[in-house]
């Protein structure tokens, strides 16, 4: 067995290693790698520490392409040789590098912070992509800025200290893509939340002028969604009733038409899954108060993160923090069977007296 092999042994192996042709190296590197991965039945970290010297030698002589192999298999182990790994980790090439940076579980936090610090963009990319992100490998990424920032904050795995949220905070831009990822993310702390929204453009931007003798400015009416036109719905609904058949009409499905801003496919995805007719739909995503949307979205078994997103989404403004409690506090007290109720109550009356949109309203449970 080789993880019997006496020390002499390993220096000259790893001698022979120094000396031998390239293609011969990766003939030996393949089978070391192949001695890692069935060795099931053997102890892992010992196996892992006698091959290390010897792989670190064999990465010096073997090409890329071999290297990408090597990176490739170590990243499915959870035990693997560590200062190998750390070397794969930290190479300049991204096809070696990323494998590693992604997936392996054998690479500490320590090591992936220190390379976070330093890498490139692909590198960068692979780490924040990761199925768990530790706070100090988290902190190391926000400190490079630019499209990284987001990307941590989309990954569900993404661990935040009181550093990483207070440097997001510092970066987010009140109107951007990193506050309102921050905003719509489930878990994000209620006092980062309030302190996002607290932040307006106003008070980022230099006075130019003196407070005293300019007018105060008044707040921007909410400005409601464009409404699809007949043909919109008719080009959307086959696609729609398609993905519903096969179960792919989900939580995921809808917020990606809310944040891309698909209107006919939103509006006809929740008369799909509500039950509610479209003209009904449209009346609660117009509304000023966000009862009746609630109630639709509850109806339709949206989970509350996109529910969120589709009160975030239909006007020009943010839901202030009051606002967002107590829609929330109206989500979590519905019953589903009631909402579903209402919603076919609705519908009926909808039917009856299609020109009355306050009748549908308040059919609808808008006013409780």
């Amino acid at each position: 067995m080789m993880a019997n092999l006496p020390a002499d042994s390993l220096v000259e192996l790893e001698q022979a290693v120094a000396t031998c042709p390239p293609d011969r190296c990766a003939r030996i590197l393949s089978g070391i790698v192949q001695l890692l991965t069935g060795s099931r039945d053997r102890p892992q970290e010992l196996l892992a520490g006698v091959v290390d010297g010897v792989l670190l030698r064999l990465t010096e002589r073997v090409e890329a392409r071999a290297l990408v192999q090597l990176s490739t298999a170590l990243a499915e182990l959870k035990v693997a040789p560590p200062e190998t790994l750390q070397r794969l980790a930290s190479h300049d090439d991204p096809d070696v590098a990323c494998p590693v940076l992604l997936k392996s579980q054998a690479i500490s936090a320590t090591d992936l912070a220190t390379i976070a610090a330093s890498c490139g963009e692909r590198h960068q990319r692979a780490i924040a992509a990761r199925n768990s992100i530790e706070p100090e490998v988290t902190e190391a990424l926000i400190k490079r800025g630019g499209p990284i920032c987001l990307a941590l904050v989309k990954n569900a795995g993404t661990q935040f200290s009181e550093a990483a949220y207070a440097a997001l905070i510092a970066r987010a831009d009140p109107d951007g893509e990193i506050a309102k990822a921050l905003v719509l993310r489930p878990g994000t702390p209620d006092l980062v939340v309030r302190k996002l929204l607290s932040v307006s453009p106003a008070q980022k931007a230099p006075a130019k002028a003196n407070a005293s003798a300019v007018p105060p400015a008044q707040p921007a009416a909410p400005v409601p969604p464009k409404l699809p036109c007949p043909a919109d719905y008719a080009s959307a609904r086959p696609e729609i009733v398609a993905l519903a058949r096969v179960g792919k009409l989900n939580d995921s499905t809808v917020n990606r038409f809310t944040i891309r801003g698909e209107t006919a496919n939103l509006f006809t995805a929740l008369s799909v899954l509500s039950g509610a007719p479209i003209e009904i739909v449209e009346h609660v995503m117009t509304d000023d108060d966000c009862e009746g949307l609630i109630m639709a979205c509850r109806a339709a078994r949206l989970n509350w993160a996109t529910t969120l997103a589709i009160l975030s989404n239909r006007s020009g403004t943010r839901l202030s923090f009051v606002e967002r409690e107590r829609a929330q506090q109206i989500f979590e007290t519905l019953l589903l069977s009631t909402s579903q109720w209402t919603v076919r109550w609705g519908e009926i009356a909808a039917s009856a007296n299609p020109s009355d949109p306050g009748h549908r309203g308040t059919k609808m449970g808008v006013n409780r």
